[in-house]
């Protein structure tokens, strides 16, 4: 498994806090290189686990996590995010979720995401050649393709794929799919601005993972958007209103509710935060 360095803003009041965030990590098979600061309310840590599972295990300790940067130490060859029935984003339901793309090096793409409200089973998730939800998911275009290659029976055979069809992953009995895995053929560079879409097989029971375009029916999508790599992002509070990004996951996006000390919603989706993520 490939490490992925993860950055976190952690409100930390303490030397005690420190100590209780570091016990809770070190020792956790997938997690290696901890550091954390009190200064900076920061944990910076190497993982081959999601985001949400490291996010998780930091929270139980009674402290809120926000994801900051995700990326590599090494080289920042590129972080992105599409947020379904987000702002940039469009959904036929309830469904709704985050998907992060991080470059981990020239080879290796690592794709992670929570995604709610789904039906439980599996669903195909997929990039598309366009970044336009102006007619929702009709308008995203095919599925990206750069090689222009044909999905043929032959290729079928030979578990071949286009680039953007990234497979399935499965839902919960609660509707709600958590992943993460790394693929060879996405480049970050090459899908920002695209789109990423959500699919269902007509069929609900096909399990052909090389289903042409047109036996699916598209659920949900996003907009690719770059978003910030570690150490890009610094931001505490939200310049647009002043709201600091631990108050910011549980309130909404606009509207006079989000200055309300007591507005509360259900859109928190393992560390989304509109102003602090980019």
């Amino acid at each position: 498994m490939v490490l992925s360095t993860v950055e976190f803003a952690v409100n930390l009041s303490c030397d005690s806090c420190v100590k209780n965030v570091k016990n809770q990590l070190e020792g956790v098979e997938g997690i290696e290189n901890v550091k954390i600061s009190l200064e900076n309310q920061s944990v910076v840590l190497n993982t081959a686990l999601p985001s949400f599972e490291v996010q998780r295990l930091i929270e139980q300790t009674g402290k809120q996590a926000v994801l900051k940067g995700y990326g590599s130490e090494e080289r920042n060859l590129g972080s992105a995010v599409a947020q379904l029935a987000g702002e940039s984003g469009f959904s036929s339901g309830i469904l709704k979720g985050v998907v992060r793309f991080v470059q981990s090096d020239a080879k290796t793409c690592v794709v992670e995401g929570t995604i709610d409200g789904l039906t439980p089973g599996s669903h195909n998730l997929q990039v598309h050649e366009c970044g336009d939800i102006s007619k929702g998911c009709d308008s995203v275009g095919d599925i990206f393709n750069p090689g222009s290659e044909p999905l043929t029976q032959e290729s079928k055979e030979l578990n071949k794929r286009l680039a953007g069809d990234l497979g399935k992953i499965q839902a919960n009995a609660e509707g709600r799919a958590e992943f993460r895995f790394e693929d060879s053929l996405l480049k970050v560079w090459d899908i920002i601005g695209r789109s990423l879409v959500i699919a269902k097989s007509m069929n609900d029971g096909l399990e052909d993972l090389s289903q042409s375009d047109s036996e699916q029916r598209r659920l949900a999508c996003a907009i690719i958007a770059r978003s910030a790599g570690l150490f890009e992002n610094t931001k505490k509070i939200c310049a647009c209103d002043g709201v600091s990004i631990w108050d910011e996951r549980n309130r909404p996006l606009t509207g006079p509710g989000r200055q309300s000390e007591t507005s509360k919603t259900d859109r928190k989706i393992d560390g989304i935060s509109s102003c602090s993520v980019g």
